[in-house]
């Protein structure tokens, strides 16, 4: 199990590495954020020799604007990873299942070379997913033992905690084997 965690505008752009072999980075949210840190975040990782992923917080409507949005601010870089982060939004909605698959498959079309991933929460998971379509992999939240989610279903990357922050672990048995799977889209 590799050991892995999340960033966004709220952590510090010399976030610690030690013990890590990635990291995913808050990209875009809706049709107009941009996290503030997303360079300095990158090169953090990146100087780190991180395998690197960026996420985007989607909402309803407009998926192909939102795809579109994410692809022109997220750096392009083969091997970094890209994921959509579908939960409930600020003002409590969500984007619908077929948004979700829809973002997942027009990201894929525009970053074809590579990985395009589903995060999002154990109970979206059970209770909202009906396709069970997460592109390229499954990155579930789950805050209990690293590792362990509770689903059935595969997973690549496990969010096991939020403090002090977001902790997550891998289903890679080393680092070269992370990096080989990134890279092979």
């Amino acid at each position: 199990m590799l050991h892995g965690i999340d960033v966004s505008a709220f952590q510090s752009t010399a976030y610690e590495t030690d013990g890590s072999s990635f990291v995913f980075i808050k990209a875009t949210e809706g049709h107009s954020y941009v996290n503030p840190r997303l360079t300095a975040q990158t090169k953090t990782g990146r100087a780190a020799g991180l395998v690197v992923g960026f996420y985007h917080f989607l909402w309803p409507g407009d998926i192909t604007a939102q795809a579109e949005y994410f692809v022109s601010k997220a750096p392009e870089k083969a091997g970094d990873l890209l994921a959509v982060d579908w939960e409930t939004t600020g003002d409590g909605t969500h984007a619908s299942n077929a948004e979700k698959d829809s973002f997942i498959r027009k990201v894929k079309s525009l970053r074809p070379n590579n990985r395009v991933l589903l995060y999002t929460n154990r109970n979206f998971w059970l209770t909202i997913d009906k396709t069970s379509y997460a592109g390229d992999g499954l990155w579930i939240a789950d805050y209990v033992t690293a590792g362990k989610p509770r689903i059935k279903a595969d997973w690549k990357f496990h969010q096991y905690t939020s403090d002090p922050h977001d902790k997550d672990v891998a289903d890679f048995t080393t680092k070269a084997t992370l990096k080989t799977w990134a890279a092979s889209a």
